[in-house]
């Protein structure tokens, strides 16, 4: 009967700190995708900016980071 309940123990105990391994890790990729969305948002409000004051240099940029090549 001692047995048992330390094995239970044992076993809350084991799962508690795996819940929280996973809980923690599970924490940081959503801390990571919101860092990602905002400073998305920023380049996006960037870019959105740049072609309302000169659409050929957003044009470019676009050519740019797409990998096309510039026109000469």
């Amino acid at each position: 009967m001692f047995r048992s309940i330390l094995g239970f123990a044992l076993l809350a105990v084991v799962a508690w700190f795996a819940l929280t391994i996973v809980l923690s890790l599970f924490g940081f990729v959503v801390g990571i995708a919101a860092k990602l969305l905002w400073l998305a948002a920023i380049g996006f409000l960037c870019y959105l900016g740049l072609r309302l004051v000169s659409p050929r240099t957003a044009d470019r940029l676009r050519d740019m980071i797409k990998g096309r090549p510039a026109d000469a």
